[in-house]
């Protein structure tokens, strides 16, 4: 009997390592593939659709905003796992307002675009988006790369491959890997993680000024996590944890005005 019940336990638990694993790009990636469309949001005068082609031969659509600014400085803006570049045409508001260029960068299977995601995919699809930048003659000491949530590991990981100016991660998670275990202590084991966003064993190789944002009361990516991310960094480095806001508040909780304080104080040399 024992051995029985042993037996179907094992046999449970096996299911739902397979279930897990199989499942797991699911859990990771919400993409809402609907095609975006810049006039279906209160967009900045002057964004536009660009299409870029990645390594792996994928035609990317992502939204550019020329800088205003005679600097010249540009935001490049990896967007979390839901939903699409579209949904934060808001969340740059504020930084076009005061000049700055913007590449809301578009990622595979989300608005449209062809593929389905994976963490490989999204960083062809962020090096293809810089490799445009860099043809619209954005200088590697003009260029802000923003990472927001999940955006913030491929933020990360691009702050470690091209020259940039500086690096701004809001709600970062530390991995994948620690992810998954917060929510599923006894399932997550490294080698069954397919795609693992491993910001904080790479945030020390960045070399570029950063700005960590991470609300006290997120319950999305529990603040500890971007505090473990801001520890291990390296300076120059800032951190802001408003005590009061959540995952995606940070808007109504003083990033605008944090984010163009840290970026208008980066003065005018190269990082």
């Amino acid at each position: 009997m024992l051995w029985g019940i042993l037996v179907a336990l094992a046999a449970l638990y096996l299911g739902a390592l397979i279930l897990l694993y199989t499942m797991q790009r699911k859990i990771v990636f919400h993409p809402d593939p609907a095609l975006a469309a810049i006039a279906d949001y209160p967009a900045p005068r002057g964004l536009e659709t660009v299409t870029n082609r990645t390594a792996d031969g994928l035609d990317i659509v992502s939204w550019y905003l020329p800088p205003a600014r005679p600097d010249g400085r540009t935001i490049a803006y990896f967007h979390g796992n839901a939903g699409h570049h579209g949904g934060r045409v808001e969340r740059i508001v504020p930084y076009a307002a005061a000049g700055y260029g913007i590449l809301l960068v578009g990622y595979r299977g989300y608005g449209g675009n062809p593929g389905d995601p994976t963490e490989e995919g999204l960083y062809a699809d962020a090096r293809a988006a810089l490799d445009f930048l860099q043809g619209q003659d954005v200088k590697a000491d003009r260029l802000i790369l923003f990472g927001e949530s999940l955006g913030a590991a491929v933020a990360t990981q691009m702050a470690i491959e091209r020259p940039a100016r500086a690096v701004i991660l809001e709600a970062p998670f530390a991995s994948i890997l620690r992810s998954a275990r917060q929510r599923y202590r006894y399932l997550a084991f490294d080698a069954l993680v397919r795609d693992k966003f491993d910001t904080l064993s790479k945030i020390d190789r960045i070399g570029k000024p950063l700005l960590l944002i991470h609300g006290d009361l997120d319950r999305t990516t529990p603040a500890y996590f971007g505090r473990m991310v801001f520890d291990a960094a390296k300076e120059p480095k800032q951190g802001f944890f408003p005590a009061a806001a959540g995952h995606n508040d940070l808007m109504q909780h003083g990033m605008p005005a944090r984010v163009l304080a840290f970026l208008e104080s980066l003065g005018d040399g190269e990082g």
